[in-house]
């Protein structure tokens, strides 16, 4: 029988799993007490909470919240990231804390929008430019064939101006 604060915990890891818009999984073996609460504390002024959790409870969060091929990536000692907002912003604060503590802070998986990632794909997650960033440049090459168009359907009208204006001059020095 399973004890009232387990239980607990499995509905409120199933409920972070549900709502989250990414999950990163990380190995956090090698972390000092002060270095991880270093992280957390960078983490949690960007919106992400970082847990420490243990792997049957989470595997039970993940089955009951629908992703049962996120099991496979709970194994070893575990904390799970949770980003609710943006989807590149806690693999980038992982990728930020690993490269300027210098420690091993191994990314282990992630659950991205209800899909398991892998590692690798994690990392091209943390590489992409901020949502606003990516919005600007899909503009700006929606933009682009409107603007050649538009310079193409004016250059007939400014020749057209550029020969009356050279036949009038004509006729003045006429």
């Amino acid at each position: 029988m399973a004890r009232p604060e387990k239980v607990e915990q499995v509905a409120q890891l199933t409920t972070k799993l549900q709502h989250a818009k990414v999950a990163v999984l990380t190995d956090y073996r090698g972390l000092t007490v002060s270095q991880m609460e270093d992280l957390r504390s960078r983490l949690r002024a960007a919106g992400v909470e970082y847990r420490v959790i243990k792997n049957t409870l989470a595997r039970r969060a993940a089955v009951e919240a629908g992703h049962a091929d996120f099991q496979q990536s709970l194994k070893g000692p575990i904390a799970i990231a949770f980003g609710y907002d943006e989807l590149g912003i806690p693999p980038k604060l992982l990728n930020e804390f690993a490269r300027s503590t210098r420690l091993k802070l191994d990314i282990v998986g992630a659950l991205v929008e209800g899909r398991v990632v892998s590692p690798e794909q994690v990392r091209q997650l943390a590489d992409l430019p901020p949502r606003e960033v990516l919005l600007a440049q899909l503009l700006g090459m929606l933009q682009s064939p409107i603007a050649l168009l538009v310079g193409t359907m004016q250059a007939p009208v400014q020749q057209l101006v550029g020969l009356l204006e050279a036949y009038k001059n004509k006729l003045e020095a006429a």
